[in-house]
């Protein structure tokens, strides 16, 4: 089982208004699920993920209560997917 994740934006969000923004990527092999995507954000107040490894629809879930207390969002996956993912907080 292999989860990894990265940040995009060299590390570094972005800032709209008193929000925070970040995105990178994840990536499921060897039959993983899902793991922590560690955001870089203090408390993430929305997280989206999008799968774009596969033509047929996945079924994804966050397994959260917003806003969290730290920046690190558990996500469940189909097996082997990769996507996307975008957090907002601070």
């Amino acid at each position: 089982m292999a989860f990894s994740s990265t940040i995009n934006n060299n590390g570094t969000s972005e800032i709209a208004g008193r929000k925070r923004y970040v995105s990178g990527t994840f990536t499921n092999t060897a039959n993983s699920t899902g793991g922590d995507v560690p955001t870089s954000l203090r408390r993430v107040e929305h997280f989206d993920i999008t799968i774009t490894n596969s033509s047929t629809a996945h079924a994804h879930s966050v397994t959260e209560t917003f806003p969290t207390a730290t920046g690190d969002i558990t996500i469940l996956t189909p097996a082997d997917v990769s996507g996307i993912w975008r957090a907002e907080g601070d």
